[in-house]
């Protein structure tokens, strides 16, 4: 069931899903696997990388104060995702932003700074 909705949604895109795919997909994101309309748990996902286990949620106005998007959020984190959300608005008018923040999740954390030596002593 979940698959055969995950199929209609990938045929059912919205504009800016689509344009987003164009940029996200064949790895041309600086070479990160994306997958699209993604089965996870009980929910489907827009965009997920699961190698930085990044999901990526284009939201229209219906999504505007949703407790579904909350409990949905709050699932994914439990199994270890980071979630990413932008308005679609967003993403027409402020796309370089956008793009901007998706390369920021993505990159690997920052190391812990080593001890100093002799410090503390």
């Amino acid at each position: 069931m979940l698959l055969g909705r995950a199929k209609k949604l990938r045929r059912e895109q919205t504009e800016a899903e689509r344009k987003m795919r164009v940029l996200l997909r064949d790895r041309q994101f600086a070479g990160f696997k994306f997958r699209r309309q993604e089965p996870i748990g009980p929910y489907i996902v827009d965009f997920c990388c699961f190698d930085r286990r990044l999901v990526i949620e284009l939201d229209g106005g219906q999504h505007h104060k949703s407790d579904y998007d909350a409990e949905r959020d709050a699932f994914l984190k439990s199994v270890g995702f980071r979630v990413l959300r932008f308005w679609n608005p967003d993403w027409f008018k402020e796309r370089d932003a956008v793009l901007t923040s998706i390369w920021t999740a993505l990159r690997p954390p920052h190391p812990s700074p080593l001890p100093r030596g002799g410090e503390g002593r």
